[in-house]
């Protein structure tokens, strides 16, 4: 069927209050975003920080009526009826297949392909194909951050080493590192959906066995040869100390998630490692090391 997507802007508090009279109006799903130009990055620890100015959306059957709803909007809300609301009809369509119409063979470094379903990219015989296709988590090797971890996976001898991917999201890290031949990958999120996610990618490919999949918790008293942390640069600055009992001496190391303008703040919270040469892109930046 086809939906209606109803927009309208508010200010500071303002925002919650219209989004839960969207829900009770019958919005099937409300999102936030900007409606200026005031970017959020990295909040604090525990807080939901919103824009001094919010365009909040409320997704409706296509049957609502509209003149309704913005009738009730005003009641509920104690003033008139919005008239700076915007109002779109949606044609039904399969969003996962509209998006991977976009979602094309990527390869990263030498060696490794990231591929949707339905898709083959011809590779040579020493290619390494990794089946992807999108879900709940974050990883498609779409993102700066992200093309940048496999290429730094695809330019390591992976055989014989252990692994972790620490943030694993959609798993896209885990499963290169597999399948470009780590005898074992432990793949820790604190998001259940990134578990979920990691586990159905990692059996796609063929590696589960390689692959332990949980909370960071399922690392602590490992130590690992290659890590790599695709988060933020906040995130990563406090797990410094964490991270450097996941590693043994001469451990390989790779940062990512952080802005170019960040990457000096986030390397000082690393005394233990000698670092690389960064890599470039999109305005991110990936940092590489050793741990001495």
């Amino acid at each position: 069927m086809a939906w209606i997507k109803l927009s309208l802007a508010a200010q500071g508090d303002d925002t919650e209050a219209l989004e839960e009279t969207l829900l009770a109006l019958g919005a099937q799903a409300v999102t936030l975003a900007d409606a200026g130009d005031e970017p959020l990055l990295e909040p604090a620890p525990g807080t939901t920080p919103l824009w001094s100015s919010t365009r909040v959306t409320g997704l409706f059957p296509g049957d609502t009526d509209t003149a309704e709803v913005m009738r009730a909007l005003g009641e509920r809300l104690g003033g008139a009826v919005p008239t700076h609301a915007r109002v779109e009809l949606l044609e039904d369509r399969d969003w996962v297949r509209a998006w991977m119409d976009h979602y094309h063979p990527m390869r990263f470094g030498r060696r490794l392909w990231i591929c949707p379903s339905g898709h083959n990219p011809a590779p040579d015989a020493h290619s390494v194909v990794v089946r992807l296709d999108p879900g709940l988590a974050f990883g498609t090797g779409t993102h700066p951050s992200t093309a940048l971890c496999l290429r730094w996976l695809d330019g390591l001898d992976l055989r014989s080493r252990s692994v972790i991917d620490y943030g694993c999201g959609s798993g896209v890290l885990a499963v290169a590192a597999a399948r470009l031949g780590a005898a074992r990958v432990t793949a820790v999120d604190i998001d259940p959906q990134a578990h979920a996610a990691t586990r159905a990618n990692a059996e796609r490919n063929r590696v589960r066995s390689r692959i332990r999949v949980g909370t960071p918790e399922l690392a602590s008293g490992e130590r690992a040869d290659v890590l790599v942390a695709n988060i933020l640069a906040g995130p990563l600055i406090a797990l410094a100390p964490h991270l450097q009992d996941l590693l043994v001496r001469g451990a390989r190391l790779a940062l990512a998630g952080i802005l170019d303008r960040q990457a000096e703040e986030v390397a000082q919270a690393y005394e233990y490692v000698e670092w690389e040469r960064p890599e470039h892109l999109d305005g991110w930046v990936r940092l590489n090391a050793r741990r001495r």
